[in-house]
């Protein structure tokens, strides 16, 4: 089932009672990326009050793994409003952190939890994303002459070289979207160079 991913990192700010909450997305397609985009807004902002965050890996509708944290807010006030926001979308492989600076008036359990959720839900709502395409890594041998047009066909079809051997003929490591693997084979057959599939 294809999924949206995030494009590049985006974030917006909400503020309520003086209380800034900016949320920021960004691709996560583990766990490791998704801690290092924490560490570094934690070190960018090290005098917020609160750095609260969720990630969702995999598909959303079923995803791989899923985690949030509070930071020291209340428990359940601030990680869980952003995941779920998170889980009712239809983006994968992302993280969302909120940064809070404390503008001096309590808002309660219940103002965190629609804060919280509103900071992530506008974040995630003008996050600039893509579809997430299923992409297989095939082997392509060639002779020479017939090397720019794999590679052109490679680069119409939103497709990418992986690496390029050059020996007796040309083996071009490539990783192409599913849905243009078949032409590619038959075109193959027809120009007479070979590709296969490890």
């Amino acid at each position: 089932m294809p999924y949206l991913i995030p494009e590049s990192p985006h974030h917006t700010r909400y503020e309520v009672k003086k209380s800034q909450f900016t949320g920021y997305a960004a691709p996560a397609s583990s766990r490791e990326q998704a801690m290092d985009f924490l560490a570094a807004l934690r070190q960018q902002y090290p005098d917020a009050r609160h750095h609260c965050w969720a990630y969702l890996l995999g598909p959303p509708a079923a995803p791989v793994s899923v985690a949030m944290n509070d930071d020291g807010e209340p428990s359940g006030t601030a990680g869980k409003p952003i995941l779920n926001v998170l889980q009712h979308n239809n983006v994968g492989d992302v993280v969302i952190v909120v940064v809070r600076y404390f503008g001096g008036i309590k808002l309660g359990a219940g103002g965190l939890v629609r804060a919280y959720s509103a900071a992530a839900q506008m974040t995630l709502e003008s996050l600039p994303t893509r579809q997430l395409v299923k992409q297989t890594t095939l082997k392509v041998e060639t002779d020479f002459r017939h090397e720019q047009f794999v590679r052109h066909y490679v680069e119409q079809h939103q497709g990418d070289i992986l690496q390029t051997h050059y020996q007796q003929h040309v083996v071009i490591e490539l990783s192409l979207p599913d849905e243009s693997i078949d032409e590619l084979f038959s075109l193959a057959g027809s120009m007479g160079f070979t590709v296969r599939s490890d």
